[in-house]
């Protein structure tokens, strides 16, 4: 038997938005994005959000996050962001490729969020040199964040509020953003919008869909024409992405995604109650969501793997492996894993 709890990537997708695909597979529609599933996303997210939302479609997260970026930071800009970004750590340098020169700024912080504070500090430190500087352009958030942890809406609007006083645009890399809403039980305007988020990389592609994200600009519509013509340029307009647009459109009716978000979320906090039980393992991070960082032996780790659990030993920690819980992790794969875990003791 082997179990795959290394990524929420390599989950299926959801059947009724594979459903929804084969739906949009009838018949001829008119390409790159002029179709009647593109055509309805802005008032589908404008009434998800509560707020006139433009919805540029696109296939990747990458994508969704460098366009964005290169939206509203000149190539002299700079872009701060957690040092365990995504952004800075796992896009190959897209972000500063698509701003043509733009600058990513670490920000350090624990449990992989930062704090308006450390960003207001560090904006100081990089100031002062007027045009020998990068010009301090964008924040981005990760949320949830890469050690799945939940940035509040209280700590959200703290940040926003620091980077609009140095007139910067206020970015949100919403990778996993259906596991954070479904953990605070908050409307998604409360950690977007109303706190301060101009545009969020919404993804869809890790919670059931496949190769469908979105990027969506709030109470801008002037950005729309940039963020359309950086995809194009880019190679991201799909001719026929009818089939993107068909998910997102199922992905978000009915809360499809956070019914599947809150199902993984389930899951994982299930795990991570049997490693605070466990002698030898234990918690790296809090689990918010739907991502389990456990510290353990290598020795301990190879006994899971021996069992046919697959996971992901972190890069450069032989000590620390993370699991992820999707959408369609069932419980008994859960129970297995639980089970694995506490029948081995080793210290």
């Amino acid at each position: 038997m082997e179990l795959n709890f290394r990524s929420d990537n390599e989950s299926p997708a959801a059947p009724a938005v594979f459903a929804a695909v084969a739906a949009a597979n009838q018949g001829t529609a008119w390409a790159y994005a002029e179709d009647q599933w593109s055509a309805l996303l802005d008032d589908a997210f404008s009434g998800l959000f509560a707020t006139p939302t433009t919805v540029i479609p696109v296939s990747t997260g990458t994508a969704a996050n460098s366009i964005a970026l290169a939206c509203v930071t000149p190539p002299w800009g700079s872009v701060y962001c957690h040092r365990n970004a995504h952004i800075l750590n796992d896009e190959c340098g897209a972000p500063e490729f698509f701003g043509g020169g733009i600058r990513l700024v670490p920000v350090d912080g624990e449990n992989g969020k930062f704090s308006a504070g450390a960003l207001e500090t560090l904006i100081y430190q990089n100031s002062g040199h007027g045009i020998h500087s990068y010009q301090a352009s964008a924040v981005s958030i990760t949320q949830s964040s890469e050690s799945g942890t939940i940035y509040q809406a209280g700590e959200i609007q703290a940040i926003s509020e620091t980077a609009r006083k140095q007139g910067m645009a206020i970015h949100m890399d919403g990778a996993r953003f259906g596991n954070a809403v479904a953990r605070l039980g908050c409307h998604p305007a409360d950690i977007t919008w109303r706190a301060g988020v101009q545009m969020l990389s919404f993804g869809a592609s890790k919670n059931g869909c496949m190769a469908a994200e979105a990027l969506l600009i709030f109470d801008n519509p002037d950005a729309r024409e940039s963020a359309e013509r950086l995809r194009k340029r880019s190679g991201h307009l799909l001719s026929k992405m009818r089939y993107v647009s068909a998910q997102l459109l199922t992905y978000v009716e009915d809360d499809l995604w956070l019914t599947m978000a809150r199902h993984a979320n389930k899951q994982a906090a299930t795990f991570a109650d049997t490693v605070t039980r466990h002698p030898g393992a234990s918690l790296e991070y809090s689990v918010e969501a739907n991502e389990v960082f456990v510290k353990w032996t290598p020795d301990g780790f190879k006994s899971l793997e021996n069992a046919g659990i697959q996971f992901l030993t972190w890069p450069g920690r032989e000590d620390l492996a993370r699991f992820v819980f999707s959408h369609c992790t069932t419980e008994q794969e859960t129970t297995f894993l639980c089970e694995a875990l506490t029948t081995r003791k080793t210290p």
